[in-house]
């Protein structure tokens, strides 16, 4: 029988319909939803504090450019370091670079304004500005409300617990214990606020506005630098894209022109930083060449002395022509000498700079002190390269990193091969420096020759000769590192400033809210539904009923509100009997009929409204002049007769013990053509009493005696009486009560019934309220093509005598009134 409860594709697809109906007659749950939904993304977008993106552009050069510039090659031969993409990254993302920026960049002092429940960033237009102290120790992360009272006063409050100190010319948190602050007190503008725990001076800025800035809740805060760092240390870094050696510099935050101004800061910061780096050589070359000359003018200034003091001595001015000519060679050759003698100081240094030092990045080139070997000035350049680019590769990496590794290798070969070529230059030196000395030697004998006063004063002319060929040697290669110090431009360049009204905001996402608002305010109401449909276990609506069985559905009854049972003798023309009537007619159609009709009422579980249908279906054929019987078969809880006023003295159960007569138990019921028999006494086998040959006779008697006999049972889904009662009857009726008959119960109590081929079995639904927005019980529940009449809108129209129209709910309670 599994196949009888399988739905057709054509049901299946009427399913969806009806899912989809009643979502539809949910409107205005969905207005609602949507409404609320969108109210609050307004209040989020409102009064979320915005967040925005600002960005900086800095064109790095690729490797590929970066060649030996001419003019770096002034004298020196200067080249630019070579510079790695990810390693400038690095640089720029690092803590000092941050720390750097924000020590110079002003930030330590933060305004705010407390306004409509947010807290704003006044920076640059805060109406007042703090003039810090930095060389007193000032509170850190303490707030100071500032109430203005005037153009010339204001209230300065603070009250804080275990404030700590922060000295700004250390950069560092001092010593001192953390202490308790209560601050109230009265100042001027422009005069010093000193106190044992802060001392700085507030002048007022050319934003304030009297009016306003008087009503409003200020206040400021001291921020120490390594928190500035990781407020700032926030930025994103990438490039343009593959192929380029151009970087974009994103930073997002609550305030755009603080975060440009830090952007902007930040790259000036790293741009100097590159061309300090850049003139560190020349620097140092230059302080070299100062140390040098400072004992070289101390000698000149001696041998000129001495010269002159021997020329006004021995009245002598000049050398005649033969001392002249023997002295022009011997200052020839001693400017030669002088050079090579620097160049064996410079060298001699190199090579204990190189051995003991560490800094490797600090060399000065030998070009620039005039040695001119290309292989010495070509390993000193590399050295310094490698030594720059591991100490950047070893900020974000340990020393056993492979590539730290390799590049100390390359360092040791290349401080190696250094000290071969040191000793080679220095050998050169030694050698060219004899050569020299022997040329000298034979000048020096042909000045042995001439006169003691020429001899004398050619030796003293001699030795100031080479003291100042030494001095203006060192003069003209000072002279040539400030040019090429003069000369030297960054490697890097900012291509597009940070700009404030250029900030996009990313936060929050004012149009991306609404839609997520919208279509979450059109999904809550689709997941309440089908949420509800599918946590419901009861029946709610006439597809559910269709869904667990293929028998036909009679009709309904309207949901009643009036306090009596009997509501058909009641009220006659109310909907509720033409409900009946309806149920009547559609009777007839299913027992295609049948003069006489005994028609039993049964459901799964107490509660549903057995009585109270019987009790009106009975009424509504005795209404048509028909002889109606209605019969009290719940032997277990007989209760038909409290309605009617009657007694249960005798009944059913005394009959089929043969203690009444057929005509003992027939009670009348004040109604025309309706009489009733009552349960009568509960006896204690009810079950076999329905089943015994009594029963039958009792049946046939009744039969000859009435038109319609209506049999009011006990669940059947509790006991078997009804089963036993179906063989004496033309029509089961099953009555299901809306929300409240279990589906699961129903569906296996249905099931079993079909599976025993009971005759002219039918679905009666009961208990249906109807509204504006009905569940859909007002169409289609005859028998066969729908017999019967529509309760859809305004049950009927002014034929019903309770006709009054539908009560109209508020929206809370349509929604929450369903259950």
């Amino acid at each position: 029988m599994e196949e009888n409860f399988q739905l057709s594709d054509q049901q299946q697809s009427i399913d969806y319909k009806a899912i989809f109906f009643k979502i539809f007659r949910y409107w205005y749950l969905f207005i609602l939803t949507i409404f609320l939904a969108l109210l609050i993304a307004f209040l989020f977008n409102k009064y979320t504090r915005p967040v925005y993106e600002v960005s900086t552009t800095v064109l790095l050069k690729d490797q590929s450019e970066n060649k030996i510039n001419p003019q770096d090659m002034i004298g020196f031969g200067f080249g630019n370091r070579i510079q790695n993409l990810q390693n400038e990254i690095g640089v720029l993302t690092s803590y000092s670079m941050v720390y750097r920026t924000v020590s110079k960049a002003g930030f330590d002092v933060s305004y705010f304004a407390e306004e409509n429940f947010m807290t704003k960033d006044l920076y640059t237009k805060s109406p007042f500005l703090v003039e810090l102290d930095r060389s007193f120790p000032q509170p850190l992360n303490l707030r100071f409300d500032i109430t203005i009272l005037s153009k010339e006063q204001y209230r300065l409050e603070v009250k804080e617990e275990n404030v700590r100190f922060y000295d700004y010319t250390e950069g560092k948190i001092t010593g001192r214990s953390p202490v308790n602050i209560n601050y109230d007190q009265v100042h001027s503008f422009g005069k010093d606020v000193i106190s044992p725990y802060f001392k700085f001076r507030i002048v007022l800025n050319s934003t304030f506005d009297l009016q306003k800035d008087t009503r409003r809740s200020l206040y400021f805060t001291l921020k120490d630098y390594d928190g500035l760092v990781g407020e700032f240390r926030g930025f994103n870094i990438e490039r343009l894209n593959k192929e380029s050696s151009i970087l974009q510099i994103k930073m997002a935050g609550g305030n755009a022109y603080k975060l440009s101004d830090f952007l902007n800061a930040l790259t000036k910061e790293y741009i100097d930083r590159g061309l300090e780096k850049k003139n560190l050589v020349t620097t140092r070359t230059i302080a070299f060449i100062d140390n040098e000359l400072k004992g070289i003018s101390d000698s000149l200034t001696f041998s000129e002395k001495e010269l002159q003091m021997f020329r006004t001595r021995n009245e002598i001015m000049s050398l005649d022509d033969e001392s002249k000519q023997v002295f022009d060679n011997m200052v020839q050759l001693q400017e030669q000498k002088a050079k090579l003698l620097v160049q064996s100081k410079y060298l001699a240094n190199l090579k204990d700079y190189v051995e003991k030092n560490t800094r490797l990045d600090e060399l000065i080139i030998p070009s620039s002190m005039g040695v001119d070997d290309p292989m010495l000035n070509g390993l000193t350049m590399e050295l310094s390269k490698l030594y720059t680019t591991r100490k950047e590769l070893s900020q974000f990496s340990k020393e056993k990193n492979p590539s730290v590794q390799s590049l100390d290798i390359q360092i040791n070969s290349a401080k190696m091969a250094i000290f071969e070529n040191i000793k080679n230059a220095i050998n050169t030196n030694n050698v060219a420096m004899k050569d020299l000395d022997g040329r000298i030697s034979i000048i020096l004998s042909k000045i042995n020759q001439l006169p003691e006063t020429q001899r004398v004063l050619i030796g003293i002319e001699r030795k100031f000769k080479l003291t100042e060929a030494i001095y203006t040697y060192l003069l003209q290669k000072r002279s040539e590192a400030q040019i090429t110090l003069a000369s030297n431009l960054p490697d890097n360049e900012v291509l597009d400033r940070s700009r404030p009204e250029e900030g996009v905001p990313v936060y929050p996402k004012t149009s991306l809210n609404y839609l997520i608002a919208l279509i979450i305010g059109l999904i809550i109401p689709v997941l309440f539904v089908l949420g509800k449909e599918y946590l419901n276990d009861k029946i709610m609506e006439r597809e559910d009923v269709e869904k667990i069985t293929s028998l036909p559905i009679i009709g309904h009854i309207i949901h009643s509100e009036k306090p009596s049972k009997v509501v058909v003798m009641d009220s006659p023309k109310s909907s509720i009997a033409e409900s009946f009537r309806s149920i009547r007619t559609n009777l007839q159609y299913l027992l295609q009929g049948k003069e006489k009709q005994t028609i039993l009422i049964t459901s799964d579980m107490v509660s549903t409204g057995k009585t109270f249908c019987s009790i009106n279906l009975a009424s509504i054929f005795a209404m048509y002049g028909k002889k109606t019987l209605l019969m009290g078969f719940d032997l277990r809880k007989p209760k038909i007769y409290k309605d009617f006023g009657l007694t249960n003295a005798e009944g059913i159960s005394s009959y089929l013990i043969n203690k009444s007569s057929i005509e003992a138990i027939i009670q009348h019921s004040g109604m025309e053509n309706l009489d009733i028999i009552m349960a009568g006494p509960i006896p204690p086998n009810p079950s076999e009493l329905i089943a015994s040959e009594a029963t039958g006779r009792m049946f046939a008697l009744l039969k000859e005696m009435y038109d319609f006999i209506i049999i009011d049972t006990p669940p059947i889904g509790l006991v078997t009486d009804a089963f036993l009662l179906m063989k004496h009857t033309d029509a089961n009726l099953m009555l299901v009560r809306q929300n409240f008959t279990h589906k699961e119960v129903f569906a296996s109590i249905i099931r079993d019934m079909e599976t025993r081929k009971l005759p002219n079995l039918a679905i009666l639904i009961n208990d249906v309220k109807l509204s504006k927005n009905s569940y859909g019980y007002g169409y289609g529940y005859g028998y066969g093509y729908g017999y019967g009449y529509g309760y859809g809108h305004g049950y009927g129209y002014g034929y019903y005598s309770e006709d009054r129209k539908v009560e109209k709910k508020s929206v809370l309670k349509r929604i929450f009134g369903r259950t």
